[in-house]
């Protein structure tokens, strides 16, 4: 009778205190805006023999997006663009996870803005090993990037420039700092 042993999974869920999702886009075409997201949750299954067949949740809350800018901020969550109302999250849920040479790995997944779900991969570096903290309690962190075009998940507002061209650039760039507890 043979025994099969379970690879070693552990579950990890994203401290929001920790985290960060920011995302970049150009305005006017002369220089980038920032933004994030304050609330992020996540739970990461990590597979400890084979992080190749970890799996990630992730979901931020469209109403917490900050550029620092209060009356952007609202246009943002407006119909315009990420309609909080109507879509209050944006999600993200892996469904590959590969090895690139460089010691970093691609993650590839459905990011659902905007009530549109387009595949996406993200370049993570990580997961950290793990260390416990002054508490007691075990962290690891990661960090992944991407590059959207905003108009594939229906954020197709814009505004002509006198000069030409146009007030929002297409292209936005995410990137994510993530610290998770072991759960």
């Amino acid at each position: 009778m043979s025994t099969s042993v379970l690879p070693q999974t552990t579950t990890w869920t994203a401290d929001p205190v920790h985290s960060v999702a920011e995302f970049k886009v150009k305005h006017m075409m002369i220089s980038s805006v920032k933004g994030h997201f304050a609330a992020i949750r996540a739970t990461l299954t990590l597979d400890g023999e084979d992080v190749t067949r970890s799996r990630v949740e992730a979901s931020l809350d469209a109403a917490s997006i900050a550029t620092g800018e209060l009356q952007r901020d609202a246009h943002l969550k407006s119909a315009d663009f990420f309609d909080a109302a109507k879509f209050p999250t944006l999600s993200f849920v892996s469904r590959g996870v590969a090895r690139r040479d460089d010691g970093s790995l691609a993650v590839t997944g459905d990011l659902t803005i905007h009530g549109v779900t387009r595949e996406v991969v993200f370049s993570v570096d990580g997961p950290s090993e793990p260390a416990r903290d002054p508490w007691g309690k075990e962290r690891i962190g990661l960090s992944a990037a991407t590059k959207i075009n905003r108009k594939d998940f229906g954020l197709n507002w814009n505004a002509a420039l006198e000069t030409g061209g146009i007030l929002v650039g297409d292209e936005v760039a995410i990137s994510l700092d993530v610290q998770f507890l072991k759960s």
